[in-house]
């Protein structure tokens, strides 16, 4: 059996501020392309079985538009597949905190050969394809009860698929960063992955697999809080059950270029700015149309005041995104003893305010993550601004 997974659309998924000739957010019309070309691309490969792992929406109430896209592509999908059952499950984005909002991805099961479950822990059985799939989406893992992971005895082929983070020694060791925050946390001690004949999981936006036949698919294009971490190709995974092997299926998407770091300590402004026009127009093609980021190290403010800004402006109005990321020497203050001490960066400040003085209300919040998410908030405040 060949089956397709996909997880992490984030449709509607808006950054920038930057508009297309229709009037609408480049960035959420990359992430749908990106969904157009994975729906072209499935249609020719023909798997007998499509999963969607979560996150098809980047929030619980998309705009009409991407709602209607979506509805759209699934349905085209579902057209051009007519005997190709999909099957596709919530995960922490689309899923609304209330149960009086309603799931906006209840809607697809107005198609044809769709199948959702967006809340409860609930075995999918599919008799064409002699096929069981158990779906965990993020709302039913995310109770604290404890879930039943057991395949169906009475089907040929046994799926697993769910939306959150595992975590253990052998997770810990691939995972290369939490791209993702607010998903339910999995020890990997409770996924047999011998016990199924594939294991698909969402949330992470990475390409990795946790088994042979255990993956994380990735997302479609760069949605996480901190997209630096997202410089892997971006796509979606075919596996085989005969052969047992994944094969990553990539989509075009925007270019995104990190350029080399730069460690201005003793630079003037003069000095900087023939750096950073060096490095700007070492890339190929240009700044148009791509993202771009540029982080230099122990810059003063008073230098960074000095530098050519009306060449910076233009070259962040040539790109989708352009990012100076100046960053200030370490402030240094004396003890009593004249001694000379370092100043906290913000993101230390956070992290030891989250670690030493902030309160866990709920027992079900883990410290060390509550502490890498505020710290990545405040890098993505810094990226963003």
């Amino acid at each position: 059996m060949k089956i397709a997974h996909l997880a992490d659309l984030h449709l509607g998924y808006r950054a920038y501020h930057r508009v297309n000739s229709r009037g609408g957010n480049v960035r959420e019309s990359d992430v749908a392309d990106a969904f157009r070309q994975a729906v072209n691309r499935l249609v020719e490969l023909r798997p007998d079985l499509v999963l969607v792992a979560g996150d098809v929406f980047h929030t619980v109430r998309p705009s009409n538009s991407s709602i209607a896209d979506a509805f759209r592509q699934f349905s085209l999908l579902a057209d051009r597949l007519p005997d190709v059952p999909i099957v596709m499950i919530a995960g922490n984005h689309d899923s609304p905190r209330s149960a009086d909002t309603g799931n906006i991805l209840n809607l697809f099961r107005e198609i044809d050969g769709v199948r959702v479950v967006c809340d409860e822990c609930r075995s999918i059985r599919l008799p064409e394809i002699d096929t069981s799939i158990l779906c965990l989406p993020h709302v039913s893992l995310s109770t604290g009860e404890e879930v039943p992971m057991e395949p169906d005895s009475g089907s040929k082929h046994n799926v697993l698929m769910l939306h959150g983070t595992i975590e253990g020694e052998s997770a810990d060791q691939k995972l290369r960063y939490i791209s993702e925050y607010g998903g339910a946390i999995i020890p990997e001690g409770k996924i047999d992955p011998a016990q199924w004949d594939y294991v698909a999981l969402g949330h992470y936006h990475l390409c990795q697999d946790l088994a042979p036949n255990m993956w994380y698919s990735g997302g479609l294009e760069r949605t996480s809080a901190n997209i630096w971490f997202e410089r892997d190709p971006k796509g979606f995974l075919v596996y085989g059950t005969k052969t047992g092997r994944a094969e990553f299926e990539p989509v075009n998407t925007r270019a995104m270029i990190d350029l080399p770091r730069i460690e201005a300590g003793g630079l003037g402004a003069e000095e900087l700015d023939e750096s950073i026009r060096t490095y700007v127009e070492s890339i190929p093609d240009g700044l148009q149309g791509k993202i771009v980021r540029l982080v230099i190290y122990d810059v003063p403010r008073a230098v960074v005041r000095e530098l050519n800004h009306k060449r910076i402006r233009e070259w962040k109005a040539e790109a989708v995104h352009f990012h100076l990321d100046a960053r200030p020497p370490e402030a240094r203050r004396r003890l009593g003893n004249n001694a000379p001490v370092r100043r906290q960066t913000l993101q230390e400040q956070v992290a030891s305010y989250l670690r030493k003085d902030w309160k866990l209300r709920d027992p079900k919040l883990q410290q060390e993550q509550l502490v890498e998410m505020g710290v990545a908030y405040v890098d993505r405040t810094a990226e963003e601004g």
